[in-house]
Parts: structure tokens; sequence; C-alpha cells
């Protein structure tokens, strides 16, 4: 089974794909992680990293070109990130996160430890305005088409557990 996990920033497709991955022995690739790695490898919050993968394809290009490489050569697999539901075509079921950008913005100063809300909602802003901009020049990709997902989400009310059960209905019938 492979299996796509798609989102904006906090929607919580990291969370998900870790508990879906733990209950079902999957392996999980995440381009969320590899790209924060990367702009910590390089002394960068994610805004400027962000800046500099939109000056530099490369950056998103290897991480892509990375995460699809895996996915073909995998069978039990999750795949998590903002492009996967359009990169890995071998999906069994692809999964799109969203909630509203308030929920979302909360998440996100949590996780990142961000100053105020008003600093995460800027800096969310700027990262999903970049990557509209980059998915577009390097893919094609307008990432609010969400016509190529089996399943899409709202994950403001719904706790990780309730998320899988509703996800695991979706995973039993793709393998009936």
């Amino acid at each position: 089974m492979r299996i796509t996990i798609s989102g904006p920033p906090g929607s919580g497709t990291t969370s998900l794909s870790r508990h879906l991955a733990a209950e079902h022995n999957l392996q999980l690739i995440s381009a969320g992680e590899v790209f924060r790695q990367l702009a910590r490898e390089k002394g960068m919050d994610l805004a400027a990293f962000g800046e500099l993968a939109e000056n530099d394809p490369s950056i998103d290009l290897m991480i892509d070109a990375r995460q699809k490489q895996i996915a073909v050569e995998q069978d039990d697999i999750i795949v998590e990130g903002r492009l996967s539901g359009r990169m890995v075509e071998q999906a069994d079921l692809r999964i799109w996160l969203n909630a509203p950008l308030a929920c979302r913005v909360g998440r996100i100063a949590f996780r990142d430890s961000v100053t105020s809300e008003e600093e995460a909602m800027a800096l969310t802003r700027e990262r999903e305005a970049c990557e509209v901009k980059r998915y577009m020049k390097y893919y094609q990709i307008d990432i609010n088409d969400l016509s190529s997902y089996h399943l899409v989400l709202n994950t403001e009310r719904w706790s990780v557990g309730q998320l899988g059960l509703i996800v695991n209905c979706a995973i039993a019938a793709v393998r009936e």
C-alpha cells in the first residue's frame, strides 16, 4: 500500500503520517522534515530557506525526486509532503489535510516555538505564497487544485487518533 498525505503547514500531515505509519507498520518519508533539516543545516529559518529554494530549484527538485524514487521502490509506505499526492502517481490512497488558517497558525506557533501568533501568521502566509510560486514555476502545479486527492479532510475538529480512524476506513476500502 502506498499512501500520500499532503496539506498546508500546520494541517497535521506529519502527525497523521507518523500515527498511521506506526499503526500499519509502514515506512514514512517526510518532505517537510527533509526541508526543515536542510534549513537547520544551512542555519536558516524556514522563511529564509524558502526564499533560497525559490531562487534555487535544485532544493525542491532534489527533495521531490528522492521522495518519488523511494515511493516507486517501496510498497508499504507513507509519503508525506505538500506535493506527494501529485508526485507519487502509483499511490493507492491520496489524502489532503487542511484546517482554517487561524487553527494552523496556532499549531505552528506552538510547534515551532514562535514568539507570537502574529509572527506565526506572517511566516505562514509568506511560506505559503513562496510555495505557490515555486510549485507553479517548477512543476506547473496549482497547489489549490485538490482534484487528484481521494480523501480531503478538515483537521480542526479531529484529534490525530480520530483522523486515523477515518483514514483507516479508507485504507480498508482500498484493500478490498
